[in-house]
């Protein structure tokens, strides 16, 4: 696995190993672990040795897209934080042919366009922003590993996680000035950390190939995951933060893909393989992600 130390990497490795399945980690460092094999992304092709009777080999790496603004250097980070690990993953899938394992590799609902009043599946178009772009620079990267090889294309959506979507509406709502984001009635897809490592390891051991969305079942707007929030932590929901505002700050860029957007995305390919959610409403994820307030 490439991306362990991350939020959804590190939850993923841990249950994986709770029910005894041996992972190794690929690490940016000095391995000092006999799990660990230690990779330079950035300036090395990865030996396919590493990748040898492995089931799956999972590609999570990436800048985060919560760090704002999204300056130039910034934009060149997030793409190739994600773009150089998996062109070296795939070509050591591609190298062992027909006994490479099966590539599950990262991309998010980011790859869609915003669209009000449409359900986006699997098969719908991508959109047109930077965000967009660069999933499917990341998806494409991913499909060099060959027509031979079966490459799984995770399109997650934000986690709802304290050290997920929820990290900056957690502070805000504290202190009681939170509330509507531009309109508020925009959807926003979401799934809760737990369905996401579930999900992750039903797409390996059901051998799901292709884009598949990785979202919660219902839909949500940016309201109903804020208003959920309040009530949790019993604080306001009431401070609209404008769209001009958002837009000074953090930039155009950013607010587009993950502010203002409209995106309805469903489940489509999990649902139809028997996938079922353990948290089916962005209140149920908000509820086990979040303490209620005493």
């Amino acid at each position: 696995m490439a991306g362990s130390s991350g939020l959804i990497g590190g939850a993923l490795v841990a249950a994986l190993r709770a029910d005894g399945v041996e992972v190794t980690r690929l690490v940016r460092r000095a391995a000092t672990a006999p799990d660990e094999v230690s990779w330079d992304p950035q300036r090395e092709r990865l030996d396919p040795a590493v990748l040898e009777g492995a089931r799956a080999v999972v590609g999570l790496n990436g800048a985060s897209i919560g760090r704002f603004p999204w300056t130039r250097r910034y934009k060149h980070d997030l793409v190739w934080s994600r773009i150089a690990p998996t062109q070296a993953i795939a070509a050591a899938v591609r190298a062992l042919g027909d006994d490479a394992p099966a590539l599950v590799s990262g991309s998010a609902v980011g790859y869609y366009p915003s669209a009000p009043g449409v359900r986006l599946t699997e098969d719908s178009p991508r959109g047109d922003t930077f965000l967009a772009d660069l999933c499917g620079e990341w998806e494409t990267a991913a499909r060099s590993a060959g027509p031979a090889a079966r490459v799984a294309l995770l399109r997650t959506a934000p986690v709802v996680h304290a050290e997920g979507v929820l990290a900056p509406l957690l502070t805000l709502t504290r202190f009681g000035v939170s509330g509507p984001i531009g309109r508020g009635t925009q959807v926003w897809p979401w799934i809760s950390l737990t369905d996401e490592v579930r999900a992750i390891r039903h797409v390996i051991d059901s051998d799901l190939d292709g884009p598949v969305n990785l979202t919660g079942p219902t839909r949500a707007t940016a309201n109903d995951l804020g208003f959920a929030l309040a009530v949790r932590m019993n604080r306001p929901y009431l401070v609209r933060a404008p769209e001009w505002g958002m837009r000074a700050v953090l930039g155009t860029d950013a607010t587009e893909a993950l502010l203002t957007c409209d995106m309805d995305v469903a489940p489509a390919a999990l649902e139809a393989s028997g996938f079922t959610f353990t948290h089916a409403t962005v209140e149920d994820a908000v509820a086990a992600a979040v303490p209620a307030a005493a």
